[in-house]
């Protein structure tokens, strides 16, 4: 999350998207629940700068379930790349919603 974005939200309260939590830390993005079976991880693998901001134009997803007994491969149920930020986002919340849904 930007600074600025920070800035809007009150001491205690998360970034959401679509009623799930969307929490970044340093280059990765996490999407969904903790308490679900699955979650979205993304990481910026490319950015560019525009005027002062810094875009992410390649970002990995990974549909991963959610299990701290699975190791790391274990965990992937589905990967892509994708070109921007919203793109890799709006396949994510596909990817999520259909594994939660089933």
């Amino acid at each position: 999350m930007a600074s600025s974005a920070k800035k809007g939200l009150k001491k205690g309260q998360e970034l959401t998207y679509k009623g799930k939590a969307l929490v970044r830390k340093g280059n990765m993005l996490y999407y969904g629940n903790g308490n679900e079976k699955y979650i979205i991880t993304m990481k910026i693998m490319e950015s560019e700068k525009i005027k002062d901001l810094k875009v992410a134009t390649k970002v990995s997803i990974e549909l991963q379930k959610n299990d701290p007994s699975l190791r790391s491969r274990e965990k992937v149920v589905k990967k892509a790349e994708r070109e921007g930020l919203y793109q890799a986002l709006d396949i994510g919340t596909i990817w999520l919603e259909d594994a939660l849904g089933s």
